[in-house]
């Protein structure tokens, strides 16, 4: 069964910074090219990031070009989306996703960005 544990958000001001977690099991991680998507209140849900499988490649919605970071540890099975910067048009409960932007995700971590 996948499962797919996103942690790391929380409130944070203008300017601030987070770094979300997604804990991974139930399948071949280190085979599998994995994406950061989110949805804001009253939103669709909108792709953030994704990596290969090895990581060597990666992709960012405008949005989110030189403000966040997106790797990987193959080893411990878990995929990082570091944020810089953060605005408050930011604010969305973020989700890891397996394969594709719409495949499977976790529950997902509370983003708020507000001063």
């Amino acid at each position: 069964e996948v499962q797919l544990v996103e942690s790391g958000g929380g409130w944070v001001q203008p300017g601030g910074s987070l770094r979300l977690s997604c804990a991974a099991s139930g399948f071949l991680f280190s085979e599998t090219p994995m994406q950061w998507v989110r949805q804001a209140p009253g939103k669709e849900l909108e792709w953030v990031s994704g990596i290969n499988s090895g990581g060597s490649m990666k992709l960012y919605a405008d949005f989110a070009k030189g403000r966040f970071v997106i790797s990987r540890d193959n080893r411990k099975k878990t995929l990082y989306l570091e944020m810089y910067d953060l605005k408050p048009e930011d604010t969305a409960v973020y989700y890891c996703t397996k394969d594709e932007p719409s495949g499977p995700r976790g529950q997902g971590t509370q983003v708020t960005v507000s001063s």
